[in-house]
């Protein structure tokens, strides 16, 4: 009787919701482990959770639209390949929301308010590195 309860209150147990950008960013983390490029069915099985296909390749897909990730054509089907990493992806994110905002100093400024000291520093020398070399600067965008 104490078994059933058990098993009936797990399996009410509300399913956990992946944050945002959580999901995108183990498939690219799975894409970053592959030997090469991979098809949708082969990042599946390696992700963890019960997803079905149309998830993957909705995601594989937004990724593309993102430019995190690369597609080429395999048959009827593509291969996926990684072309940026999970700093990258949370970069573009944080690009995005910047641009949808109308006063960026405002948000910049706010932003830079709240970084805790050792960000601060660490922002401000990766600042000065990309006025010295400017190439570098396109290279970690």
């Amino acid at each position: 009787m104490a078994d059933e309860r058990h098993a009936s209150a797990a399996a009410e147990a509300p399913v956990r919701r992946r944050g945002q950008g959580e999901l995108e960013a183990q498939v690219l983390a799975v894409l970053q482990q592959a030997p090469g490029p991979a098809t949708a069915g082969w990042v599946q099985e390696r992700l963890e959770g019960d997803l079905a296909y149309t998830t993957v390749m909705t995601i594989l897909s937004r990724l593309h639209a993102k430019s995190a990730v690369s597609r080429s054509r395999s048959g009827r089907s593509y291969l996926w390949q990684a072309s940026s990493d999970a700093a990258g992806l949370a970069a573009l994110r944080m690009r995005r929301m910047l641009d949808g905002e109308a006063d960026r100093d405002a948000v910049l400024a706010s932003f830079v308010s709240a970084l805790l000291p050792h960000d601060e520093d660490l922002l401000r020398a990766l600042l000065d590195a990309a006025s010295v070399d400017p190439a570098a600067a396109d290279r970690e965008s």
